[in-house]
């Protein structure tokens, strides 16, 4: 009795001892509220909100507000807008109309603008505060911080706040920073270092709101009260896979500018899915409540994360992607972004509880719905011969759901067949009568469901968590830096890859699907549906294959897939037969985005391509280190080479920077290269040239307009593009028409007027130069979307 009686106090005790940490800082007094950007989309949708359902539950319980929104605007300019946001907060249903309008005429009362652009202006605000204090006779509690600004004014503003805003009378001082912490792990880590200057870690309250979503927030609890009928299953024995998933439907016009600069992993994988991944998997702390425990066991989690390479991500872009970058940041038709908007990657833990347990992340724009949930998947080893719907052989899962979706609120939901889950949380409440619904091919009727008591906003609920002192639900320095030292290697990997392009919506069909093997993933269906440019209004199963005539050549026209896979199957049959003949084949490709499906096609179908006698040349290159993104080398590389058995000896970059400067003419580069060309080329005649056309009917690097003598004997030459890069260095005409075969490859809803302007051309040099490709054992490959949305091929 004596032994149960002192673990009781002992139990007490602790939870004292963390309640005071809960309450650090709490104490009565009056609270400054300053939201930095105050009159900003956020601010208008969930701050002003958050901050006055925190003055509801605590005006009159001893603590006093002043609110101040903050921005760049003068105060005359800035404070009527002020006040229109301020007018729409509302109040929970439990308050009454008259208390509610009371109420919202105070927090109307205690709320103004100030203009925050200077230190100076930042000094009036904390003089401000500070006459306030005495002239009313108040203790000063705390002064709290909300920076709703860019990532970029940051520690600018933390500096500010750090020398002229701190309380002086032993008050707290709270900075609430909103994502994005940095780029990858050295931004990440330069301003974590601007940071530490200026304010201490337990005064940064990095946000991150899908903690503050209810059933994210349950994950934790959830697990702690379950752990009798959690603790035998949680194990890679039972588990089968965890999912953690965001799918939404819209895209991203209006976010362009930032978004390309982020896409989908760091956006929403390397945040709200690694949260999410985290507290599935950590530790479960003894005290829920210590914040200093529930960061350990995250940090030990992370960090025992297996290295993200690019085996262990697929990645795809939504194909008005491209158009929406070119409106929305001016860029050229030619410019090509490798920013994906979906991403699905699988992680593993390197811990034997979950060793050789797939973790799937996975989120994307321009999906089927908008839904949000993580499902944790049991193995089932139960088999029913006759009843197949029997309960004991239906899926195993425990499903956090985060709202909208097939069920359209939050909910937890646990399969009948695995245990019934506990009811001891005041705020959760088990629903029993279910709408018609399903959750993963079962109806909600087959799970026990336990919903939130009342629903509440993310961005209100980690505001009173600030207020109270708690920490776990927010983002450490530590968690920050292990987050970005896990995917930054991937992002790194990733940079040269380019996305599958996906139509957006239900037409995604089985495109987005993915497929685990051993600790890689990859696309289910293999097949290259990559392609730079929109295809049009039709579906890929609606195609026909048409044949025509293009300036004396067989046109074949078909969709994209197909298209590519005759190209590839054309170009291997001209491989065998030029080795057959001689023993060699040389192939010369072109740079830009058109030939970067053929490259894959190449690399994933073509094992028997003899790459051993291939020598493959540049058909054009720009002026830029061969190590830059904007090389054609560089994509070549990325995008072929790398991936298949070829000599090195055998590959011919152009030679655009020599003596540490980049095509300069006395330097002789394209001299150069025409020498080694002639020295290794039968005649200098390539056996298959691929060439593509610009939007101005320009190909290799030969513009309409060009100074370059187009019927010169000049083999290479350098010349002046009309976009950046400018300078380039392209074969000319003389050794195109040479080759035994050219094909020309065009893609992009944009040049089916191109393509008729090609094939009415006739011997006009200065109107395009594709006129000027005379081998009659040539062809021409197209895409084209206008109205067909279907691919040419043309042969002769």
């Amino acid at each position: 009795m004596f032994v149960t009686v002192f673990l009781l106090l002992v139990a007490l005790c602790a939870q004292k001892g963390n309640g005071l940490e809960r309450e650090a800082g709490r104490g009565p007094g009056h609270v400054s509220v300053i939201i930095v950007g105050g009159t900003g989309d956020l601010a208008k949708k969930y701050l002003w909100q958050g901050f006055f359902q925190l003055y509801l539950h605590h005006a009159g319980a001893g603590n006093t507000f002043s609110f101040y929104g903050g921005g760049l605007s003068p105060a005359e300019k800035a404070t009527p807008v002020l006040f229109e946001i301020l007018k729409t907060v509302s109040c929970s249903k439990d308050v009454s109309q008259e208390r509610c309008a009371l109420l919202k005429e105070q927090f109307l009362r205690l709320s103004q603008y100030r203009q925050l652009k200077t230190l100076e202006d930042y000094q009036e605000l904390a003089k401000q505060m500070e006459e306030q204090l005495q002239q009313e006779e108040m203790v000063e509690a705390g002064r709290l911080f909300y920076l709703s600004v860019p990532a970029f004014a940051y520690a600018d503003i933390a500096e500010k706040i750090n020398s002229s805003c701190r309380p002086t009378s032993g008050a707290w001082l709270r900075v609430v920073l909103e994502k994005p912490f940095g780029h990858d792990y050295r931004s990440a880590q330069v301003l974590s270092s601007q940071f530490r200057n200026s304010l201490k870690e337990e005064e940064m309250y990095r946000i991150d709101h899908y903690l503050g979503k209810q059933v994210v927030s349950k994950i934790l609890p959830f697990r702690k009260e379950n752990q009798r009928f959690l603790e035998p299953i949680w194990n890679r024995h039972h588990i089968e896979r965890i999912e953690i998933v965001l799918k939404e439907t819209l895209d991203v016009k209006g976010r362009i500018p930032f978004y390309d600069q982020y896409g989908v992993i760091r956006d929403v994988l390397q945040n709200h899915l690694t949260e999410v991944m985290m507290l599935l998997t950590m530790k479960l702390p003894q005290n829920l409540s210590s914040s200093d425990e529930v960061l350990q066991n995250k940090l030990e989690m992370l960090n025992s994360l297996l290295p993200l390479g690019k085996n262990q991500a697929v990645v795809g872009q939504y194909q008005a992607y491209k158009e929406e970058v070119q409106k929305e940041i001016n860029q050229t038709k030619d410019r090509v972004s490798h920013t994906p908007t979906f991403a699905a990657v699988v992680a593993h833990i390197h811990e034997a509880q979950y060793e050789g347990v797939p973790i799937l992340l996975i989120s994307g724009k321009m999906l089927d719905e908008r839904v949000g949930y993580a499902r944790v998947l049991f193995k089932n080893d139960v088999f029913c011969l006759q009843n197949h719907d029997s309960v004991h052989c239906k899926p195993k899962q425990i499903v956090f759901y985060f709202g909208h979706g097939s069920l359209g609120y939050p909910a937890v939901l646990v399969s009948k067949n695995l245990f019934r889950p506990a009811g001891t949380d005041p705020h959760w409440k088990e629903v029993t009568e279910h709408k018609d619904a399903a959750v993963f091919g079962l109806p909600v009727s087959e799970y026990n469901v336990q919903v939130p008591a009342e629903d509440k906003e993310a961005y209100a609920e980690l505001i009173s968590h600030i207020f109270a002192g708690q920490k776990n639900s927010f983002v450490s320095t530590e968690i920050l830096l292990a987050s970005w030292a896990l995917w930054t290697p991937l992002l790194n990997s990733l940079s040269g890859i380019f996305p599958r392009i996906y139509p957006g919506g239900s037409d995604n069909g089985d495109m987005l699907d993915v497929h685990l093997k051993g600790k890689e993933i990859k696309y289910n269906s293999e097949v290259v549906i990559i392609s730079p440019d929109e295809m049009g209004g039709m579906s890929p199963s609606s195609y026909q294959v048409m044949k025509g005539k293009f300036r004396s050549a067989e046109m074949v026209s078909a969709w994209t897939e197909d298209l590519i896979e005759r190209l590839a199957a054309d170009m291997q049959d001209a491989a065998e037969a030029a080795v057959h003949q001689g023993g060699v084949f040389h192939l010369a490709l072109s740079g830009g985005a058109s030939p970067l499906a053929l490259f894959h096609r190449l690399a994933l179908y073509h094992f028997s391509f003899p790459w051993r006698e291939t020598h493959v040349w540049m058909v054009d290159e720009r002026c830029v280190p061969p190590t830059e993104q904007d090389s054609n080398f560089h994509n070549l590389h990325e995008h072929l080479l790398q991936h298949i058995k070829i000599p090195y000896h055998n590959i011919h970059p152009m030679p655009v920077q020599l003596n540490q400067r980049l095509c300069v003419e006395e330097d002789g580069g394209a001299l150069l290269y025409e020498e080694e060309l002639k020295k290794l080329v039968n005649d200098s005649s390539l056996h298959f040239i691929l060439l593509g056309v610009g939007y101005d009917g320009h190909t290799a690097s030969l513009f309409p307009g060009g100074k370059l003598d187009p019927l010169g004997k000049s083999l290479v030459a350098l010349t002046e593009s009309p976009t950046k890069p400018h300078q380039r260095m392209t074969l000319t005409l003389s050794a195109i028409n040479r080759a035994h075969r050219v094909a020309v490859l065009v893609m992009g809803k944009g040049k089916h007027e191109l393509v008729t302007q090609l094939s009415r051309t006739t011997e006009n040099l200065n109107r395009v130069h594709v006129a000027e490709l005379e081998r009659t054992r040539s062809g021409l490959w197209s895409h084209t979307s206008e109205k067909t949305a279907l691919d040419l091929l043309m042969l002769c």
